[in-house]
């Protein structure tokens, strides 16, 4: 056993038995590995920093049920991926309860239906957005999202290949994510 794996099984140990002293060796270690994975889920630094932090209070919570012999740092990259994986959801879960479909016409339409201004304005942005897809994206986008159909029946219903379906809706969300960075970011 080397040095660097029996200081971390002592890590360990002082994790499972309550030490407060280690968590800032832990966050010292694991926190830059643990924020890129949470921005590969979420993609934004202040959600990933989020993960993060929201990842050491679950960890911390169940410091007295983790297994010392076992290592620490998948465990607290697996509780991280959960975090962003909540988070996700949740903004997502937001983000569903405004609609984008093409029923709603106007602002006016929006605010008389109880949609607060913010969230009718990130609504015409996203559509805004959508329109300047080039159509092929948009389509896939569409498909998926506004009729729920999953990427192989979109591959059936336009009679193109899976991996074709796959590369547009990557470009489609590469392209969104660049064009609305403004709504995450702010």
């Amino acid at each position: 056993m080397t040095d660097t794996q029996h200081d971390d099984l002592a890590l360990e140990r002082r994790f499972a038995a309550g030490d407060e002293l280690v968590l800032h060796e832990l966050y010292r270690r694991f926190s830059g590995p643990m924020y890129a994975a949470a921005y590969n889920v979420l993609g934004s630094r202040d959600l990933a920093a989020d993960a993060v932090q929201q990842a050491f209070v679950q960890a911390w919570r169940a410091a007295d049920r983790f297994d010392a012999s076992r290592e620490i740092q998948p465990w607290l990259y697996a509780i991280t991926r959960r975090a962003a994986v909540d988070i996700y959801r949740r903004r997502r879960k937001i983000v569903s309860e405004v609609p984008f479909d093409e029923s709603w016409s106007s602002a006016a339409e929006l605010r008389d239906a109880g949609i607060s201004l913010d969230a009718t304005w990130q609504v015409w942005q996203v559509r805004e957005a959508l329109e300047r897809l080039p159509p092929d994206e948009r389509q896939v986008l569409q498909l998926a999202y506004y009729q729920g159909m999953t990427q192989s029946e979109i591959a059936a219903a336009l009679s193109i290949a899976l991996g074709t379906v796959k590369s547009r809706t990557f470009r489609a969300q590469r392209h969104l994510a660049s064009r609305l960075a403004h709504l995450r970011d702010g």
